[in-house]
Order: C-alpha cells, then sequence, then structure tokens
C-alpha cells in the first residue's frame, strides 16, 4: 500500500488529529511488548464515540482482532480490522493513571527528566482531548492495541508478557471521519516493574471499497447491520 502519511509515536508520547473514512492505519511495533491506547470519536460529531460493551456484545468476544470491528455507541462501525499479526488486542483493561504510574516505576516529573519523564493514559488523553475541544468528562475505555489481557471462569485478569513481537502490525481501516487519539504508555495491568514502552510507526494510506463478502462486514450479522447503520448514515450526510 503506498503511504500518504506517516508517523512514529515514541514511547510516553501521544497524537491526535482528524482522520477522513475510506483509510488504512497501519500500526507496527518497533519492539516487543508495545501498548498503544487508541480512542475514536465522529469527527462531525464528537459526542458519537467508540462503545466497548456493546462492539463486545455484538461481536461475541472478549478481544479484537482481525475481522472485528470498532462500534460507536449509535451502532455505526467506525472503524475495523482488516489484518493483523499479534491476534489479541485489549479492550477492557483502560488505561493508567499519574499513581499508577508513580507508584509502579517511581516517581518523575518533566522538570527533572525533561521529555524523559513517565507519562500516564490518562494525562495524555486529558491533552488531546482538550486540545480537540473535549474533557476528561468524554473519555471512555480504549483498546490497547497489542496488548493480551485474559479473564478466567473466575473473572481474574491475567496480562500477558512477550504477547507482541518485534514487527508486529495491525492495520484498521476507517468506516466514518473520525478524530482519533492516541498514547503510547503502559497498559495499567502490565506486571513488570520497569516503563515498558515501544516506538510505534504509524502510516495511513488509501483503502479500497468495502465489498459485500469483506472479512469485517461478514463477521456476523451485527457486523453487517452496524455497517448497514454506517452506509446509510453517510448517503443522508451526502444527499
Amino acid at each position: 500500500m503506498e503511504r500518504i502519511w506517516s508517523k512514529t509515536i515514541r514511547p510516553g508520547g501521544k497524537w491526535s488529529g482528524f482522520v477522513g473514512r475510506g483509510k488504512l492505519l497501519r500500526f507496527t511495533a518497533y519492539e516487543p511488548n508495545a501498548n498503544l491506547s487508541m480512542l475514536l470519536y465522529n469527527a462531525f460529531s464528537l459526542c458519537e464515540r467508540y462503545n466497548m460493551p456493546d462492539t463486545l456484545k455484538a461481536q461475541h468476544t472478549l478481544f479484537l482482532t482481525a475481522g472485528n470491528v470498532l462500534m460507536s455507541d449509535n451502532g455505526r462501525v467506525m472503524a475495523s480490522i482488516v489484518e493483523d499479526t499479534v491476534g489479541w488486542h485489549d479492550t477492557i483493561s483502560g488505561y493508567t493513571y499519574r499513581q499508577d504510574i508513580d507508584n509502579k516505576y517511581g516517581v518523575t516529573r518533566y522538570q527533572d527528566q525533561s521529555n524523559d519523564w513517565f507519562r500516564s493514559g490518562q494525562e495524555n488523553f486529558a491533552v488531546e482531548l482538550v486540545r480537540n475541544g473535549l474533557s476528561l468528562q468524554d473519555l471512555v475505555p480504549p483498546v490497547n492495541l497489542f496488548a493480551k489481557v485474559s479473564a478466567d471462569e473466575t473473572g481474574q485478569l491475567a496480562f500477558h508478557e512477550h504477547h507482541c513481537p518485534q514487527g508486529g502490525h495491525v492495520t484498521l481501516r476507517t468506516e466514518m471521519d473520525v478524530l482519533l487519539i492516541l498514547s503510547n504508555t503502559p497498559n495499567p495491568l502490565d506486571t513488570r516493574s520497569t516503563y515498558q514502552a515501544s516506538p510505534i510507526q504509524f502510516d495511513v494510506s488509501a483503502a479500497d471499497l468495502v465489498e459485500p463478502n469483506d472479512i469485517c462486514v461478514a463477521h456476523c450479522e451485527e457486523n453487517r447491520r452496524a455497517f448497514e447503520n454506517t452506509w446509510e448514515y453517510y448517503q443522508l450526510l451526502s444527499s
């Protein structure tokens, strides 16, 4: 695929921007054990955003991989996962807070460590939300790309170390015009005592038209209905 834009998100880094529908977003981990937290909002109506409970319930899953979609709270497909070498992306463990980072990795400050201070997911999201006219009230559970968190029969959650290999990558296709917010910070359930964050390569290219037998459309009936809701939304906007 021919890239039309690319960026490297450094460890602890953050990014936000508006991305049009019909784009391929490829994320590649430079190093093992990556965790990239992601939020999605409707670019035309920021009150519509990625909804974790509906996404999981509709697709009968705990995690996301190729064939799955990210649904909004209005029952539309915001993005779909069209290619994945990692196989499991966490949806349930959320993001880190300042106190989590200080307790686990030690207290750091920008005044002392400059850009090497340890950022939390909440702080990164807060900055980018405000930058785009939103606030902490608009913060919802993110998708944690590259991370694996499973649950046993008792509901206990387990973080899986060494899940993402070096060079692991996942490609999403935007089905709506979205505000995308990213935070390259550790998973809150990461059991390691050192601040783990891999540089992430972020490449954008144009996507082909979605076919009726597309892997994400055909994944389940709930996905097809969500795609139909999305197509109808844009038909009415363009008429």
